[in-house]
Formats: C-alpha cells, structure tokens, sequence
C-alpha cells in the first residue's frame, strides 16, 4: 500500500454518519449517530459496537453536508462504498466489489425502505426514486447478507424516512438554486406525539444538466405516518410517488472526452446518437407499504409489513424504443424472542419473506424518440422468497456468538406473446434457479467496555435479474447462472478517549463464483455471461474525533448541535482480482477487476460555532480504475474538493432558519464518473460535472 494511502488509514475517522455540522441551540431531532447508538443490522437492533458485521451510517446530518440534488456524496464518505451517476440521477452502486454486473441500475445489492423490500422481486432497484430530503438514515450492511435478507452477494441498504420529534409540530419550505439550471423546491409538514407522528412532503427538482441531453425532472411525495393503538400494537403506514423524466448523454470515447467533455454521444455515419435519437428515461411508480408490530410479551413480538406497487417505464435509446408497465406486491414477517440457554440470554428470531412482480414488456423501433414498429411484446412473471432463522447467544467473558442461515428461491416465467422477427416463434420461457441455503456465522468479543472486535463468515447467491436473462435486444440468455460467493471478515470498533474518537477497521476477503460480467454492443445493449470467479481482498478504515470542543459546552456529546471542530476521514484499500477467467482467445487470470479502484479516500472537517454558523469542506479520491476485462484501458484517478457553509439557527424560538451556499469540484478537475464498463468501440466515458455552485435557504415554523 503506497506510503500516503498508509498514513491516512492511521488518522481514519469514523463515517460521516458521527459527523456534526450544526451550530445552534441543542436538539436532540440531530443526534450523531455514535457506536453505541442502535443500529437495525441483522435484526437485532444493538448498540453498533456490539454487532459483528461491518455496518455504515449516513444520517440526515450527513446527507445535508452537501447539496441535497442527489445522494453520491453522502454516500461515497463511506469506505468500502461507491455510488456513481453514469447520468443524472442513472444511479448505480457497488458494496466491496465491482459494478462488473450493473451498467445502469442497481444490482446484487437489497434495498429496504421503512422495512418494505423496495427491491423488485426481479433484482433490480429504483434507487432514483428516493429524494435525500426525505430521507433520515441509511444503513449500509457489507458483504453478503443472505442469513436475515436473501438473495444478493453485494450488501443490503437499509433506508429510513425522517420523523418530526414526539410532542412537535413544524412546516417548513426549501429552496436551491445552482449551476447547470438547478432548481430545487421542497415543502414539508409534520407533527409528532408521544405515540407516534404523520408527515407528508413534496420535493421538486429540475436541471438542465452539465452535458447536453443530460436535462432532469423530478417530483417526489412521500407520506409517513406511525401510531401505537395500544401499548402492545404499533402501525405503520409508507407512501412514496415519483415522477422521473432525465435524459441519457451516452458514453464517449477517449478522444471526445478530451475533446469536449459536455458533449452527447454523437452520431456517426451509420448510427444516430443520443440527441437525435431523444435517448431518455421516464417513470411514474407508486409504492404503499404497512407495517404491523405485535408485542405478544415483554420477550415476544411480531412485526409484518405488506406493500404493493405499481409502474410504468418509457425509455427511448440508440435502436429501441422500451415501454414497461409493472406491478409487484409482498411481503416480509419475523418474529422475536428473547430467553436464556445455561442462564445466558438468548435472542431467536425467524421468519419469511415473499415477493411476486408481473411486467408487460414492449419493444419498438426508436424513430428520434417516437416509437416504431413493434419489435416484441413479452410478459414476465417473477417470484422470489426465502425463509429465514437467527440465533445470538451471550457468551461468558463478553463474547457474543451468532448463528443463521435462509433458505431462498427465485423463479422466471417469461413469456413472449408478440415477436415482429418471428425468431424463435412465440415461446414460453421458465427458469426456475435451485435452492440456495445462505448461512452466517459470526463471533464478538468486548475488549474494553468501550471496543469489541469480531470475526464473521457468511455466504450468499445473486441469481441474474429480468435484465440479464433478458437483455434489450428480445434475446435470452439461457445459459447465464447464479452467483455464489462466501466472505471471510475480521474488524474492530469502537470509541476512545471520553468519547472524543471513533474508530471502525474492518478486513475481509470475499471469493465469489460463476461472476457476471457484461459488454456494451454497438447499439448500446448490454449483454451478460460468467466469467469464472474472483478474489476480493480489502482493508476498510474509518475514524472521526474532535480536533478541538469547548470546555464549557453546554449541548452534551451526541447532539449534533455541539459546536467545535471535528474531523472525518474513510479509506479502503482493495485487492480485486479475477481468478481463472478465459474468454475466448483472450486469459484474463489474474487482472485487476474491471471497474473497481484500488484505494478510495474521502475526509473532510465540521466546523460549528455558537452562532450558528457552520463550514463544512470535503475532499475525496478515487485512484484509476480498469475499464475492460483485459485491463487494456484505464481512466484516470482524481481528487476532488468541495464545501457547503451556512448559517442555521431557531429564531423567536419558533422560526428555524438555515441559509446556505456550497461549491464542488471546486478545482474543475475533469473526471469520469459512472464508465461503461467493457463497451464497444471504446466508449467508456460518463464525464462528471465541472466546477459548479449551489445556494438556497430553508425557513420552517416550529410549533
């Protein structure tokens, strides 16, 4: 590990998730998230320092240290953790491993929101449809989860909504102007009780874009609400609808990124690009989930959550014009109970999870953005479920020793009702992928009362979604498999010094078979196929602590309105490598794993002073990363600066105030985020935004 690399992992900083960054009277409705605030994990909910896994925290706090239009930044301070926008709001994410699978969309990855399985039965996730404003917390699991949540060998997110604090009431309005036409509109209502709370908001947000066709629009409404009937009963209630429309630039090859990086994919003499083919995405999807939690006792409780969704999807690109329509519905139940074994507590917990999805799925001509010719009309039947059980045993000597394990299946029935090509004939389709048992086996140790280390092995399976079975051009991948993989992790946690320093170390080595890979065709469809297997070997590293905090504060450590200075640092250092991998004439044994960097590196400071002003500058790394299986091809690493400064403060003690102003890339540094991994005739380049400035104010009434 290069020598600079080495001296920053030793001055790590926890995630920003225990980062502070207001400056005003104290509320508790901000608190830092420190290790031993409870974390959900794996079910459990224990202090963080007493759960054996690697777990990240992004709260509210975090998520407004930068400019709320999207989520990459605040997410990206987590080590380990790379969220990227080939376009803007394309989000795709990657948890200790490669995008190798996921040219747009998020894949191999689960994602809850407010407990509803917000992941589709068929794999794949919406993350756009998620405004940062409403969210309050994000947990990220690392490695393979399969024990409590299925399906999937690259982590699980687990997204919370904000809520109002019991007995309080505010509405507040919001506004963002900024650089490339961004304009940004957000109202909010909410009131709390001591049993539960209702709020409802509505975010809208429209830019024009850095490059050209690289415009969005997007409308957000989100209605939360809780209440307990009784002290044995709580019920809850998540409503989410999103109206997408954002435009795809498409990739660019080397030379037109260093030409003119603003630019769309052009055309050429025998293809038209992306402006004149109005390549574009467009959505409207309406989720409703409800949660139910049943106390049977003081050592027994149920909780079941039911959702239901519905969709439709336009997407004109380069060759195909996509018109998607979907529904899915489900649901998830576990059931805990706490006892003794040899008179050491004992928690049990099981349960199941079931999801269904039907799409009608039709593919056109794209005539500059009109739809043509009916090319094929397919039907997709999806079903997914697992069960699931847990056991975590308190063990002499401040051991805590876990065991679990799911039971999961998935199965596809496509069938193909329109085909203009009439190759194959109309055709049903069935795959219905084995039963995978995914287990977790994991030990911790409390060192001090204050610092635990753990050790932990767990294994999962990825079956390949709709999308890779499936691909844009109407053909089927019949011979594609599963992934399965099995993670081996060693980490340490903790806090020192009068909780002044936080610490989390985390190593690990992950080796997943029968990988999915993919390449990008001429016309901009991606195919999908095995690539063998791979090693993946890192080192994770995260620290925060105060660099300098009044004597005489009177806000106690843990709310987020303490002034002073604290410094944050994540690093991650990876080792991804692919095992025995021939494709075709080429052998790719041993190369670094397309799309993954070797260090990554994000740091930043909190300054907070009594008068509530605060600064907030951040700095991030990414080293160059490989760009084709053959490691042929490579795109530069980069550094990037940015910083957000503001002034918040609760006026007449009812009229809360924030007014702020933010720069990133400050440097204009020219990098490429989001590459298209592996794709034809060298057009691998997503050009991030240049130089750009954001401003705008929040006012909110408290009562």
């Amino acid at each position: 590990m290069p020598q600079r690399y080495y001296l920053l992992s030793l001055l790590l900083v926890q995630l920003p998730a225990h980062a502070q960054n207001l400056a005003s009277a104290p509320d508790t409705t901000r608190a830092v998230r420190l290790p031993e605030a409870t974390v959900t994990g794996y079910g459990t909910r224990l202090p963080l320092r007493r759960t054996a896994a690697a777990i990240g925290v992004v709260d509210a706090t975090t998520i407004e240290r930068f400019n709320q239009t999207s989520l990459t930044q605040a997410v990206n301070t987590l080590p380990g953790v790379r969220l990227e926008e080939r376009a803007t709001a394309s989000y795709r994410i990657s948890v200790r491993g490669s995008t190798l699978r996921s040219p747009f969309g998020v894949r191999n990855v689960k994602v809850y929101y407010n407990d509803i399985p917000f992941t589709e039965a068929a794999g794949t996730t919406q993350l756009n449809l998620l405004d940062p404003a409403i969210i309050g917390r994000i947990e990220v699991i690392k490695g393979p989860a399969g024990s409590v949540y299925g399906a999937g060998t690259g982590g699980v997110l687990l997204f919370e909504n904000r809520k109002p604090r019991p007995e309080e009431a505010r509405a507040q309005v919001g506004f963002t102007a900024g650089s490339f036409g961004l304009r940004r509109y957000s109202v909010v209502a909410e009131s709390g009780t001591a049993t539960g709370y209702l709020r409802a908001q509505y975010a809208r947000q429209s830019v024009d874009g850095y490059r050209e066709q690289s415009a969005l629009r997007r409308d957000v409404f989100a209605l939360d609400g809780e209440f307990a009937p009784s002290e044995k009963r709580t019920l809850a209630v998540h409503g989410l609808y999103t109206d997408i429309n954002y435009q795809l630039p498409g990739g660019l090859t080397r030379a037109q990124y260093e030409q003119n990086p603003r630019q769309a994919r052009p055309s050429t003499a025998t293809a038209p690009g992306t402006v004149a083919q109005k390549a574009s995405y467009a959505s409207r999807t309406a989720l409703l989930g409800v949660s139910h939690e049943y106390r049977f006792s003081d050592r027994f409780s149920n909780k079941t959550t039911l959702y239901n969704s519905a969709t439709t999807i336009q997407t004109p690109y380069l060759v195909d014009f996509e018109r998607n329509t979907g529904v899915g519905w489900g649901g998830r139940s576990s059931f805990n109970y706490r006892t003794t074994l040899a008179q050491r507590p004992l928690r049990l917990s099981a349960g199941a999870e079931l999801q269904n999805s039907f799409e009608d799925s039709r593919s056109y001509q794209n005539l500059a953005g009109v739809p043509g010719t009916l090319r094929y009309d397919d039907e997709i039947r999806t079903a997914a479920g697992f069960v699931f059980g847990q056991a975590e045993l308190e063990l002499p000597a401040g051991f805590l020793a876990t065991v679990a394990a799911s039971y999961n299946r998935q199965r596809y029935r496509i069938a193909r009702i329109s085909d203009a090509a009439k190759q194959p004939t109309n055709y049903q389709f069935e795959r219905d992928f084995q039963p995978q048992v995914s287990p977790r086996v994991a030990v911790l140790k409390e060192l001090t009362p204050r610092i635990s280390a753990y050790a932990s092995v767990s294994s999962g399976f990825s079956p390949p979604t709709d999308e890779e079975i499936r691909p844009s051009d109407g053909s089927l991948n019949r011979a594609l498999q599963a992934e399965r993989g099995t993670s081996y992790e060693l980490g340490a946690k903790g806090n020192a010094f009068n909780n002044r320093l936080t610490f989390d170390l985390a190593l690990f080595d992950f080796r997943l078979r029968q990988t999915i890979v993919t390449r990008t065709t001429d016309a901009g469809t991606s195919v999908f196929f095995n690539s063998g297997n791979t090693r993946q070997r890192g080192l994770e590293a995260a620290v925060s602590g105060w660099l300098w905090r009044p004597t005489t504060e009177a806000a106690t450590l843990g709310t987020a309105q303490a002034t002073g200075l604290r410094a944050w640092a994540s690093f991650a250092y990876n080792h991804f490598r692919f095992g025995t991998y021939q494709n075709n004439d080429q052998d790719n044994t041993g190369k670094r794993l397309t799309g993954t960097a070797p260090q990554t590196l994000a740091a930043g400071l909190d300054a907070n002073w009594q008068a509530g002003f605060y600064l907030n500058p951040t700095v991030s790394h990414q080293a160059r990363i490989p760009l084709n299986d053959a490691n042929t091809a490579y795109v530069t690493g980069y550094w990037t600066f940015g910083t957000r400064a503001g002034w918040r403060r609760t006026v007449l003690g009812h009229l809360e105030t924030d007014i702020y102003a933010g720069i990133e890339n400050a440097l204009d540094r020219r990098y490429s985020l989001g590459n298209d991994l592996n794709a034809f005739g060298g057009r691998y380049f997503q050009p991030a935004p240049g130089r750009n400035y954001y401003a705008g104010a929040t006012l909110g009434w408290k009562i």
